[in-house]
């Protein structure tokens, strides 16, 4: 009897060794998680110019404000309002301080400000408290020209868009090339950067990932499109093949 059940139980265990076998190889096939194996072509990010990094498009969106000539700054002293005064910065980026010489603000924040003039009344006054407030400044504003309805400087008031941008200069015109929307951002005083936009695509695909940020003194440009630009050489038999080509 358990001569004629050897068989029987070799045969069960070369198929389990099969089916063993089997899995492990199926598993090896299977890719990794989180590779893409599709072979799509990578979605642009936002912050990406040319598939290259950008740090001044993905910076901080709410960048502090930094003093600018003309700017008016009041400057109380708590325990020693002898001393509060108004006064502007110069167009050398100085202000006058009183009994004090010079003091260099141009860039610098307001809480930065506060405590260069807290430090600068030091010699004169014990342990000051100081405060500084901006009286006028240059409030934050963007720039949209090119092919829109009311090309022009616009207050930056709240967080705002590229896209909401060109909605508060009055939308495109029939000339504006919506594919090849420009932001101009400038990083320091010798580079400005460039980031191309295509405003066409992201409303056809109902998609605002790449609807990016303005900063304070953003400049928006909206070129012209090709047929506009021949359209002043071509015969006017001609233009209505452009102008309502539904007809034909």
């Amino acid at each position: 009897m358990k001569a004629s059940l050897q068989p029987v139980v070799g045969a069960i265990a070369f198929c389990m060794a099969l089916q063993s076998l089997g899995m492990a190889a199926a598993q090896e096939q299977k890719p990794s998680a989180g590779v893409e194996t599709s072979g799509q072509a990578e979605i642009p990010q936002s912050g990406k110019a040319d598939g290259a990094w950008s740090p001044a498009l993905t910076g901080e969106r709410r960048p502090l404000y930094r003093v600018r000539k003309s700017d008016v700054l009041e400057i109380d002293f708590t325990f020693a309002p002898e001393f509060d005064q108004t006064v502007s910065v110069l167009p050398d980026g100085f202000i006058m301080l009183r009994d004090l010489p010079e003091l260099y603000v141009e860039g610098a924040t307001v809480a930065e400000l506060r405590a260069a003039i807290k430090d600068a009344y030091a010699t004169t006054l014990h342990d000051p408290e100081v405060t500084v407030v901006l009286r006028d400044f240059d409030r934050p504003y963007f720039i949209v020209s090119g092919q829109v309805i009311h090309a022009g400087k616009y207050e930056l008031r709240a967080d705002t868009t590229v896209t909401e941008a060109v909605a508060i200069a009055g939308g495109f015109t029939e000339e504006a090339k919506h594919s090849q929307v420009v932001l101009f951002r400038q990083v320091s005083n010798q580079t400005t950067e460039a980031h191309l936009l295509n405003i066409k695509h992201m409303m056809n695909s109902r998609n605002l990932v790449e609807d990016i940020h303005l900063r304070p003194g953003d400049l928006i440009y909206v070129p012209q499109n090709a047929i506009s630009k021949i359209r002043r050489y071509l015969p006017t038999s001609s233009l209505s093949l452009y102008s309502t080509p539904t007809q034909f």
